[in-house]
């Protein structure tokens, strides 16, 4: 393959306005590569400029240059197909010959951004900036990756979340949470209340697991992971025992619920309470909760398109 490849004649950098002000996220790309990349929110103006420095100053003949600002869904199991919801496109230079570094600025106004991005187990939902200079031998391309959130207000229901979880004359426990919607920083605040208890439980603990649906039947992919394992409780509890829970999402790796996105994919939020007896049995129960993303308190351009979006 070595004998056919051919080495890249110029240097392209994409620089992005505004990079010293604004917030960046720490982003897993693969498994052992992780990158800061600049955020962005719906309805921004994505701008910056593009440098290109042609190699030992030799004379190079291109067709064109254009940036693309580009939002695609990729689905893992299927990497042939790209699903694109955004693409749009700027001429940056028409054909000609470059000897000397060029630098060219680009303006995307008020993009809006639909979705928030987004990498799971089997899908990943991508916004970047993609620069092509076109050579009729073959094209020099680069991408710079760029994050995106998306705000909610907070809902204006939120009801609590009471289960029972028993097996006949062995156990019997009421769960109760105070609400079933939490923003990504919140507390959930519970309690654990025990009207009867003839089993050894050695333990108990609270999980939080993200369930992600990506594709369409029949080639539909269900993957669950456990984000968050908390123990509550170790020992065996006593009959009319009142287990309290706090635990705080703040400092955990959580996204939002996201419904059916673009049709592609979706994932799904559930609290999973864990017993464990002496004999290592397990008994569980799993109640669905919904996630959202709060706009911080002094971010008004943030707040501004919570509103937005919730009035749509």
């Amino acid at each position: 393959m070595s004998l056919f490849s051919f080495a890249t004649p110029l240097d392209i950098d994409i620089v992005l306005q505004d990079t010293d002000d604004r917030q960046t996220v720490d982003v897993k790309l693969d498994k052992n590569k992780r990158e800061k990349c600049l955020l962005y929110l719906d309805g921004e103006t994505v701008k910056g400029a593009v440098t290109i420095r042609p190699k030992d100053g030799k004379r190079l003949e291109h067709t064109g240059i254009k940036v693309q600002f580009v939002g695609t869904i990729e689905m893992y199991f299927d990497r042939s197909t790209h699903h694109e919801f955004l693409s749009l496109q700027t001429e940056l230079a028409s054909p000609g010959e470059l000897q000397h570094p060029v630098t060219l600025p680009f303006a995307f106004k008020n993009v809006e951004k639909q979705y928030e991005s987004y990498h799971g187990i089997n899908v990943k939902l991508r916004y970047f900036l993609r620069v092509t200079v076109s050579r009729r031998m073959q094209d020099v391309v680069r991408e710079k990756d760029l994050w995106v959130y998306s705000y909610r207000q907070p809902p204006e229901s939120n009801s609590v979340i009471k289960m029972d979880v028993g097996i006949e004359d062995c156990l019997h426990i009421e769960f109760e949470y105070s609400k079933s919607k939490y923003h990504l920083k919140d507390v959930i605040v519970g309690r654990i209340y025990f009207l009867l208890v003839r089993l050894k439980i050695r333990h108990m603990e609270l999980s939080i697991i993200r369930r992600e649906t990506t594709g369409v039947p029949p080639n539909q992919y269900n993957e669950s992971e456990t984000l968050v394992r908390f123990e509550i409780m170790d020992g065996s509890p006593s009959r009319g025992e009142t287990i309290p829970i706090r635990l705080f999402l703040g400092g955990f790796d959580l996204t939002p619920t996201f419904r059916d996105v673009n049709k592609k994919f979706s994932t799904r939020y559930y609290l999973s309470l864990v017993l464990i007896d002496e004999d290592a049995r397990r008994y569980f129960k799993q109640s669905e909760i919904v996630l959202y993303r709060q706009a911080p308190e002094n971010s008004a351009l943030a707040q501004q398109q919570a509103k937005e979006i919730q009035a749509s």
